[in-house]
């Protein structure tokens, strides 16, 4: 019998052991509620004593002296519900004075008593908290999208009957004055379309993460330039003053999107203004400049200022006064300078007026990414004899793209692909420009533009316009060192871009 003795205390020992070695904590008690056994891993979970014997009841009020675990309930009542539950499988978690979360589980013991299991689920409760943050992120997004699309559905529908019934009624029109009237309602809804699908595809690009700033150092005074040409026509023809003060400092940023940024707050400013103007300046504060967009307008209410920037959220006034606004406009701003790094700030007043500011870091000016050359020829007349070829295979658009350089006096000659290009060049037309579409009917615009310089013997001035905006599209125009427009292009912007590829040679 001793050698069996020896042999069950071995194993019990060795039993013991095994419980000693598990990375979670153990805990045996007896019916009565005192402990005959805890493992190291329990132990070095407190800082108390565990000795064999212990109560039940003991043990919970040290665990609430201790302050290690952060309660549900008051203290005593915890004390009170557990000890009453003595030998019930249960199961809690709590959270540690360190942060770390641990479950507590008990289950009943054959012939009576209860054992008391300990394990860390920090990283399992941080898995969970993410996946449900990451759901709820997916839905919002979800809905949010959903939301987004009715709204756009709604707002592209509008424009779009009215321009069905307007070139209904034109057509049948004989009044000159009428025709004319017609014509300048089909213009405004194809304006707002317009606005609204760029709009669109700037969002698209945003939520897509395909929008990359590309920080550089440049002048303030040419993106200025190119914001009093996009809107000076707009705000004379509503009867508003314009005036852009000249800025000198180098900022670093991203120049196209803090144009984007700017021109659609100086187009917020121009829709909501109806007397005075809109005045466009900056100011050094610190090491920063403050570009100040200031309107004599409408102003935004208290309420309205902190929602202003949503997705398609428009203040109860300017939805019942300004039937073209979209929502879009601000939440692009707030995105772009989000991305940028940009602050904004709105001050503003109902019946006073606004003032938008963007905070943007100053730059070194020797470490300008260009020379920068101020726009100072007058954009009327400037075109007046230019060579100008137009690659366009659609029709309809191919017409409409040469009445407009027409008007504009350009010297156009127009085709509908590279062959037809290269035998007008061939016939001794010399452009000193290229405007082609991308999507050339079996080929591309790179190929149309490589193939007439191949011909004229000369590397001509070019830009692609497309409806593509992909981003395989956009690197391989890139690539060629080719500036691109994204259809719908706007007069104010096409004119820009003509004049930076006939007279300065810098399209950015």
């Amino acid at each position: 019998m001793a050698d069996g003795d020896s042999a069950s205390e071995a194993n019990a020992g060795r039993v013991f052991a095994g419980f000693d070695a598990l990375p979670n904590g153990a805990a045996v008690w007896d019916e009565t509620g005192a402990l005959l056994f805890a493992n190291r891993a329990f132990r070095r979970s407190f800082d108390f004593a565990l000795p064999v014997g212990l109560l039940y009841a003991r043990f919970l009020t040290a665990v609430v002296a201790s302050r290690e675990w952060r309660l549900p309930d008051p203290p005593e009542m915890w004390i009170a519900d557990q000890a009453a539950a003595f030998g019930d499988e249960s199961e809690a978690d709590y959270k540690s004075a360190d942060g770390r979360v641990v479950r507590m589980s008990v289950a009943p013991v054959d012939g009576g008593g209860a054992i008391t299991m300990l394990s860390d689920v920090t990283a399992a409760e941080r898995r969970e908290a993410t996946l449900l943050a990451a759901k709820e992120k997916a839905e919002a997004i979800d809905e949010a999208k959903s939301r987004f699309l009715r709204a756009a559905n709604h707002d592209l529908r509008q424009p779009l009957a009215a321009l069905k019934i307007m070139i209904f009624n034109c057509v049948r029109e004989t009044d000159e004055a009428r025709r004319r009237e017609l014509l300048h309602g089909m213009d405004v809804s194809a304006s707002v379309m317009e606005d609204l699908l760029g709009a669109l595809l700037q969002i698209g690009q945003l939520d897509a993460g395909r929008i990359k700033p590309r920080v550089a150092t440049f002048q303030l005074s040419t993106l200025f330039e190119r914001l009093e040409i996009q809107f000076r026509h707009q705000a004379t023809d509503k009867g508003l003053s314009l005036r852009i003060v000249g800025a000198r400092a180098a900022v670093s940023s991203d120049r196209a999107l803090l144009e984007r940024i700017l021109s659609n707050i100086v187009a917020n400013a121009l829709r909501f203004t109806d007397v005075g103007g809109v005045l466009v300046g900056c100011r050094r504060r610190g090491d920063g400049l403050r570009i100040d967009v200031v309107d004599t307008g409408r102003g935004v209410a208290a309420e309205d200022q902190e929602r202003i920037f949503d997705e398609f959220y428009r203040a109860a006034d300017d939805r019942r006064l300004e039937k073209t606004g979209l929502g879009l406009g601000l939440n692009i701003v707030k995105r772009l300078s989000d991305l940028l790094g940009h602050r904004i700030q709105l001050q503003s007043a109902p019946g006073v007026g606004s003032r938008f500011s963007v905070f943007v870091p100053l730059g070194n000016v020797w470490h300008s990414e260009v020379v920068e050359t101020e726009v100072n020829e007058a954009v009327a007349g400037e075109f007046v004899g230019a060579p100008i070829l137009l690659v366009e295979d659609d029709d309809a658009l191919r017409e409409a793209m040469g009445q407009l350089l027409d008007r504009w006096g350009v010297d156009r000659r127009s085709a509908a692909g590279a062959e037809e290009a290269a035998a007008i060049v061939a016939g001794g037309f010399r452009p000193r420009l290229i405007i082609a579409d991308y999507s050339i009917r079996m080929s591309t615009g790179l190929d149309v533009i490589a193939h007439v310089r191949a011909v004229s013997g000369a590397e001509i001035p070019a830009c692609i316009i497309t409806a593509d905006a992909e981003p395989g599209v956009v690197e391989r125009v890139r690539a060629a060192g080719v500036p691109l427009m994204v259809k719908p292009v706007s007069p104010p912007r096409l004119r820009v871009m003509m004049h930076h590829l006939l007279f300065e040679r810098d399209p950015a």
